[in-house]
């Protein structure tokens, strides 16, 4: 690599760092670079490797360690400030301060997320970025036997929320604040805002009668006193839980006095962090009343059918004499022709033991799903961004986030040819002739060589055998007697002239068998063929080009095998 090089790309990964609160991504520096040095557009694949490097590299600075970097190198940058009047990419957030907004993603760790969880953290992120606040990541993990968490999907969700260019500034975890929630339902309970609920299913039918249950109105000794019962492990599952106090005669049963903590026999459905530790547990809308609280949570994003919730922890916050945050609620993103439901996708991978492969299976609207399909993490956040908070539901197709990804895939990927269905030719041709095939078009000087000589045998798709005669790319115009490919000339104007039909091939000798993958529902449709063998100076995730076949992506060496991602 020149040093020149090493310089453009050292500074642009500064510039990006410092732009995005010190944290660069690769494809934005590649954009930069390449929207502003048009002539470093020829290297681009060297590029990509070099900026990979950086970002790592920069990654590991601060953002004062960076604005230093950049000044070593003769370059004062500040991030402009935007116009008044400049439009901004997302709507304002009510009541926001520079400087003073905090967001929250708040994923719940019983699976990995999937490209409607994405909403939330990415614009929870994007909105944090745009006010110069903070966004926190937070696990809600307080139901061990309905919403079993699983212990590695913790970090699986950090993986993926990285990928996807969303870096939280800091990170708690429920389970792990269990006195914290004790703590917050004592001085409820200590306010006669809380009580201790011993009538079983009884007092749920009471409830649905707009009948006040026969603990609510006992002294607060009382409670405290159950409280105590409850922790000390005095009732069992079922005989006590701790209830709010709202409107007995509220027209949504769910509001009236709901539940805030329960019991769960951690013997039987131990925690994945605290094991048996704990065995009253808070409800969902508790733990996310106290938490958003005392994180300082400012902003609220997430989806309508939180609606109701809000409604339910506006209790506590009365009691409690806190400000509530302010809650945008948008309408549900579904990718059409994807799996997106987590219990569903649990249910068949449970059913189907040996059929998928994974919660990363390509056939998953997972984001490691998408992942290893072979979409891209700026792609994802571009449909997101264009989606944005609007409340009405949103349907995507494939179509949708095909046509965004492929704009950013044409220019990365090189371009090989594969033949599906493939039929074996003998070539009768006078010489040997070097076909010299560039990788991308873009890129002219990267190319590879294939030699062609008399007596070869070279395939072709069965697909393309409608025209006796044609043109094999890069190699010369061909008519096809019986099993033998007969050579006419190399002519490109005759070609054009003759309106021959340019096809792609692979020689016998220069070719290895191969499997594309391509989800189709919950099943794959395999394409078997040959793909030129240069296929191997790439490693397992680079995404390729197909010629007139469409996107692929690496996912195994041996036997080789890839995934189609689109046209």
């Amino acid at each position: 690599m020149s040093e020149s090089l090493n310089r453009i790309v050292m500074v642009y990964t500064l510039r990006n760092a410092i732009e995005h609160n010190g944290k660069a991504q690769s494809n934005s520096v590649m954009s930069m670079i390449l929207g502003e040095r048009p002539e470093l557009r020829s290297r681009a694949k060297e590029l990509y490797g070099l900026v990979n490097a950086y970002v790592e590299k920069v990654n590991l600075m601060n953002i004062d360690q960076q604005k230093q970097e950049l000044s070593n190198y003769g370059i004062v940058f500040e991030v402009k400030r935007k116009e008044k009047n400049e439009e901004k990419r997302l709507p304002l957030l009510p009541n926001a301060e520079e400087g003073k907004v905090v967001t929250r993603f708040a994923p719940n760790p019983d699976f990995v997320i999937h490209i409607g969880n994405a909403r939330p953290a990415i614009l929870s992120y994007e909105y944090a970025k745009m006010y110069k606040g903070k966004m926190i990541l937070r696990f809600e993990d307080t139901d061990p036997r309905t919403k079993t968490p699983i212990k590695e999907a913790y970090d699986l969700i950090r993986q993926d929320l990285n990928w996807l260019g969303v870096h939280p500034d800091e990170e708690y975890i429920q389970s792990l604040r269990m006195e914290i929630f004790y703590r917050a339902i004592r001085e409820m309970i200590a306010k006669g805002c809380a009580y201790i609920d011993l009538s079983g299913e009884e007092g749920k039918k009471m409830l649905l009668n707009k009948q006040e249950l026969p603990d609510r109105n006992k002294s607060i000794d009382v409670q405290m006193e159950n409280f105590d019962k409850i922790l000390n492990n005095y009732f069992k599952e079922g005989q006590a839980v701790i209830r709010i106090k709202t409107d007995i005669n509220h027209p949504n049963p769910s509001i009236r006095d709901w539940i805030a903590f329960r019991i769960i026999d951690s013997d039987k459905y131990p925690h994945p962090l605290v094991g048996s530790k704990y065995n009253v547990w808070p409800t969902y809308n508790f733990a996310v009343s106290v938490d958003d609280h005392l994180l300082g949570i400012t902003h609220v994003l997430r989806g309508k059918e939180h609606e109701l919730n809000t409604e339910k922890q506006k209790f506590v916050y009365e009691c409690m004499k806190w400000k509530m945050p302010n809650y945008i609620h948008f309408g549900r993103l579904k990718l059409e022709g994807f799996i997106m439901s987590k219990s569903y996708i649990r249910k068949i991978m449970s059913e189907n033991p040996g059929k998928f492969l994974g919660y990363d299976d390509p056939r998953f609207g997972t984001i490691s799903g998408l992942r290893r399909r072979g979409i891209l993490s700026e792609s994802i956040k571009e449909l997101i961004m264009d989606v944005g908070i609007k409340t009405g539901d949103a349907r995507l197709s494939w179509t949708n986030l095909a046509s965004i990804n492929r704009k950013k895939l044409d220019f990365l990927s090189d371009r090989l040819m594969f033949v599906e269905d493939p039929i074996k030719f003998i070539v009768e041709q006078p010489s040997c002739i070097d076909a010299v095939i560039p990788l991308h078009p873009d890129r002219p000087e990267k190319k590879r060589s294939v030699n062609v000589c008399n007596g070869d045998e070279i395939y072709i798709s069965k697909n393309d055998l409608n025209s006796k005669r044609f043109r094999l790319m890069e190699l010369g115009n061909y008519q096809i007697e019986s099993d033998v490919l007969k050579f006419i000339n190399k002519d490109v104007k005759y070609a054009r002239n003759e309106k021959l039909p340019i096809i792609q091939w692979v020689s016998s000798k220069d070719s290895i068998k191969t499997d594309v993958l391509e989800p189709r529902g919950l099943e794959f449709n395999i394409h078997r063929g040959l793909v030129e063998n240069y296929i191997v100076n790439y490693k397992i995730g680079s995404k390729l080009q197909f010629v007139r076949f469409g996107f692929v992506i690496i996912d195994k060496d041996n036997p080789l095998t890839l995934f189609y991602i689109h046209k």
